[in-house]
């Protein structure tokens, strides 16, 4: 049977070499609870043929829409994930609008558990073991000023890549967490390595699948006004 919700996209993030979409459900005009909509794959990444609407375009930040699923699918703290009714396009029913976005934002005390650091980041992973005791693991967070770091990092010779770090201070606590935005890491992986002051804008907070015993936390989306008017 297909389940039919209607969400706010506030995620269409790099996974693998697909994508994650992410969103809240849209309740007559209301914030509902997190739907995360996996594919039937080990990592639940969403191909390309599962995620367009009926022209063949893929989903953008902000659209609303009306995503086709088969049944909650929780996989440890990833509470949110559904199984998606692959075979049937998605249908895009509106726009959400810069605004609306307030009525969204989720306000934790903290990005779940701190203190754990990579070389790069800060605050930036949790322990396999301490992230199966939570619930959740994503918030949409309204910040005042956000910097955006692009150079070349990692954890070993072997590993160093250009990529795009954000840094920002979410209740008086610093993070510094990898962007999976794609286009954010396009717009500034084009431009010189250094560091870029967005201003206001609201990103979606992701706590990833495990990996070598740590789950990573990450920025999914940077949305900004400049964003969400195009």
């Amino acid at each position: 049977m297909v389940i039919s919700k209607r969400i706010v996209c506030l995620a269409n993030s790099r996974k693998m070499n697909e994508r994650c979409v992410a969103g809240k459900e849209w309740l007559a005009g209301a914030p509902g609870p997190w739907i995360r909509p996996v594919g039937n794959r080990l990592m639940g990444e969403i191909l390309l043929r599962e995620r367009r609407y009926g022209d063949g375009a893929d989903p953008e930040l902000l659209d609303i829409i009306d995503v086709p699923l088969q049944r909650p699918q929780p996989k440890g703290f990833q509470s949110e994930n559904w199984l998606l009714y692959a075979s049937q396009r998605w249908v895009r029913a509106g726009h959400a609008k810069w605004p609306e976005l307030s009525r969204l934002v989720d306000e934790p005390a903290s990005l779940w558990l701190n203190n754990s650091h990579t070389r790069a980041g800060v605050n930036d992973r949790v322990s396999e073991s301490a992230a199966h005791r939570l619930n959740s693991s994503l918030y949409l967070l309204h910040l005042d000023s956000l910097k955006l770091s692009v150079s070349v990092f990692g954890e070993d010779i072997v590993l160093m890549r250009r990529r795009v770090q954000a840094d920002f201070v979410y209740r008086g606590t610093q993070y510094k967490l990898w962007v999976t935005d794609p286009l954010i890491e396009r717009t500034y992986r084009a431009k010189p390595d250094g560091d870029y002051n967005i201003g206001e804008c609201f990103v979606t907070v992701s706590l990833g699948e495990p990996h070598k015993g740590d789950c990573y936390k990450l920025v999914a989306a940077v949305i900004t006004p400049d964003r969400e008017r195009k």
